[in-house]
C-alpha cells in the first residue's frame, strides 16, 4: 500500500507459559524478560523487520506524543508516552494494547508514520488529534493518511458505569454505546474513528475482532493477569 505496512499480533506462536500464552510482546506485565524478548524477536522476523529496529512506548492512557527517528537506544530511554511518530522510513513503531484500540497512521507521500494508543482515557484526553497533528508538523497531510485500527474491546462488551458513559460521550460522542445485554458500554474504536474523520482523515478501516470475544486475542478485561498483543506500522 504505497509503502505502508500495518500488522496485528494475535496471541499464539510465542514461547510464553500461562497466563501469558504465547506471543506476549508486553515487558510489563510479569513475564519473563526472557520470554518476552523472544516473542518480540519471533513477531518482528514473521513481519520481516529488525527486533533492533522496533520503536516501543510506556504506554501511560494520556496525550503526550514521541517523535523518534530511530529506536532507543535502551529501556531507560524510552518516554511514557501514548505515540509516536516518524519520518524516518524503516523504522517500525509499536503499540501494545489487549482491549484498548491500537491506531496505526501513515502518510506515503510525506513518508510519516504514527502509533497511538487509545484506550477510554487517551480518548478522552485527545491522543488521536494529538498524533495526526505531530505528524502533520513532520509534513503529513491528514487527507493522505491511511489509518488503521487493530483488535479491541467492542462497544457491546465494555461495560461501564453510567456515569463514565456520560462522562466519555460529553467529549466524543460517537463511544456512546450499550452492551449487548442493555448496560451502558463504551465504543473506543467508534470515537476514535470519528475524531479521525473530524480531522480529515478518510482511508479507514477497522478491526472487526473484538478482545474480550475472541480466544485467539488477550484481554485484561476477561482474563486480568494476562499478555499484550502488538500493532505495527512503516514505511519501506
Amino acid at each position: 500500500m504505497d509503502g505502508a505496512h500495518f500488522a496485528f499480533t494475535d496471541r499464539w506462536g510465542g514461547v510464553s507459559a500461562v497466563p501469558y500464552e504465547q506471543l506476549n510482546l508486553g515487558g510489563a506485565v510479569g513475564d519473563a524478560p526472557e520470554a518476552v524478548r523472544g516473542n518480540r524477536e519471533l513477531a518482528a522476523k514473521a513481519l520481516g523487520v529488525e527486533p533492533g529496529a522496533v520503536v516501543w512506548m510506556n504506554q501511560v492512557h494520556g496525550r503526550d506524543v514521541a517523535v523518534v527517528d530511530g529506536p532507543w537506544r535502551d529501556n531507560s530511554d524510552i518516554p511514557c508516552v501514548d505515540a509516536v511518530v516518524t519520518a524516518r522510513r524503516g523504522t517500525p513503531l509499536a503499540v501494545l494494547t489487549a482491549d484498548c484500540t491500537p491506531v496505526l497512521l501513515a502518510d506515503p507521500v510525506a513518508g510519516v508514520v504514527g502509533a497511538a494508543h487509545a484506550g477510554r482515557p487517551g480518548l478522552v484526553a485527545g491522543v488521536v488529534p494529538a498524533v495526526v497533528g505531530a505528524m502533520a508538523e513532520l509534513g503529513a497531510e491528514a487527507s493522505r493518511m491511511i489509518a488503521r485500527t487493530g483488535p479491541a474491546v467492542c462497544g457491546r462488551c465494555y461495560e461501564v458505569p453510567e456515569q463514565m458513559r456520560a462522562d466519555v460521550a460529553a467529549v466524543e460522542s460517537a463511544a456512546y454505546a450499550e452492551t449487548s445485554w442493555g448496560t451502558p458500554a463504551v465504543d473506543v474504536t467508534a470515537g476514535v474513528h470519528a475524531q479521525l474523520e473530524r480531522l480529515g482523515v478518510r482511508d479507514r478501516e477497522q478491526s472487526p475482532v473484538c478482545t474480550l470475544e475472541s480466544e485467539d486475542h488477550f484481554s485484561y478485561r476477561r482474563e486480568r493477569t494476562t499478555g499484550r498483543l502488538a500493532a505495527y506500522v512503516w514505511l519501506d
